[in-house]
């Protein structure tokens, strides 16, 4: 920290990202606990969605995470009610939640009336805490799901050895296991990867019930790791390193606002701008709150002539086809061609 302004800075946003969560009533999974967006209000989720759809995912991350800790309602869930989306038939959930250690637990699924579903589920730590992201990120329709469930590192996995140990080599068997029964799904870029862990299930497969179960199956497992990782985390007391996950998250959260894939199904639901409303201060929440750095800042290499974003998926060219980690958990990336 250079000067007495940034260390003041600095100072006053670990204040308000570690202040106690809001002291809401914790409702019970009865009650309409999510908001959806739609252009009526209907019953509780719980009594008119089908088993195949993602609510049964939310119900059992609520459900199971109030095993571990109290859930509040975020401020965040009084801020995003329902509107009506552009078709009049989609519907859109909502829900936000914190806890003592976690900064943000937030939900958005889809309902299409062609069938289209999607679910965009994370769990992100507080500042005090190193703990990786959870991010269950997918998209089905009636004949094609596409599927990323991690735990996603706040550091680098490749380098800091330490960091990898610490979350993710006891984790190595639970990701072989899906990662045999979901395989690899194809092509993912360089820059991506730089926010997966030796664990992340990427993968496509045809719709059925089968592989559903399956998918629910490893949603479970993986949040259920990662409460015990949470239920055994210490809080970091240091403020140099406790602003080091700062800027780890922020960094995160910047990339995902910008490049996320998931911006063309919201932008033909809720239309250009409230799909970025969406993006940044409900999905991203913490984009504009952590950190002053831009997408440039952290990724100069996307820097056009003008100075604006180039919309590139890649600026590096290179993408894996196949699983880029052996079965040690061991990063083989920079030997597969």
């Amino acid at each position: 920290m250079e000067s007495c302004p940034n260390n003041f800075l600095s100072l006053k946003m670990i204040s308000t990202l570690n202040k106690p969560p809001s002291q809401h009533r914790d409702h019970n999974l009865s009650t309409l606990t999510s908001r959806k967006w739609s252009s009526k209000m209907r019953p509780s989720m719980a009594e008119t969605t089908p088993a195949s759809t993602y609510q049964k995912f939310v119900h059992f991350a609520l459900q199971e995470t109030r095993k571990h800790t109290h859930l509040t309602p975020s401020p965040l869930q009084e801020k995003f009610g329902r509107f009506s989306s552009k078709d009049g038939k989609t519907e859109v959930y909502m829900l936000s939640f914190e806890s003592p250690k976690i900064r943000l637990l937030r939900s958005l699924s889809i309902e299409g009336s062609d069938g289209m579903q999607v679910l965009d589920f994370a769990i992100f730590p507080r500042a005090e805490f190193d703990l990786p992201i959870f991010c269950a990120n997918f998209f089905t329709t009636a004949v094609m799901n596409i599927v990323v469930l991690d735990l996603n590192p706040l550091h680098d996995v490749t380098n800091q050895q330490d960091y990898k140990k610490k979350y993710y080599k006891h984790l190595i068997p639970l990701g072989l296991k899906y990662a045999e029964l979901l395989p690899w799904g194809g092509k993912i870029t360089t820059e991506s990867m730089k926010f997966f862990s030796p664990i992340v299930i990427w993968t496509k497969f045809p719709s059925s019930y089968e592989k559903h179960h399956l998918l629910y199956s490893a949603f479970k497992e993986y949040l259920k790791s990662w409460l015990e990782l949470m239920d055994q985390a210490s809080g970091e007391t240091d403020v140099s390193q406790v602003m080091v996950n700062i800027e780890a998250q922020h960094r995160y959260l910047t990339w995902r606002a910008e490049k996320d894939p998931g911006h063309q199904v919201l932008r033909r639901v809720a239309g250009e701008t409230l799909a970025k409303e969406l993006v940044r201060s409900f999905l991203f929440n913490g984009v504009d709150e952590l950190g002053n750095k831009t997408f440039i800042d952290y990724f100069p290499e996307y820097e056009c002539d003008d100075g604006t974003i180039n919309q590139k998926r890649s600026m590096i060219g290179k993408s894996f086809e196949s699983r880029p980690w052996n079965t040690r958990g061991e990063f083989i990336g920079n030997i597969l061609r």
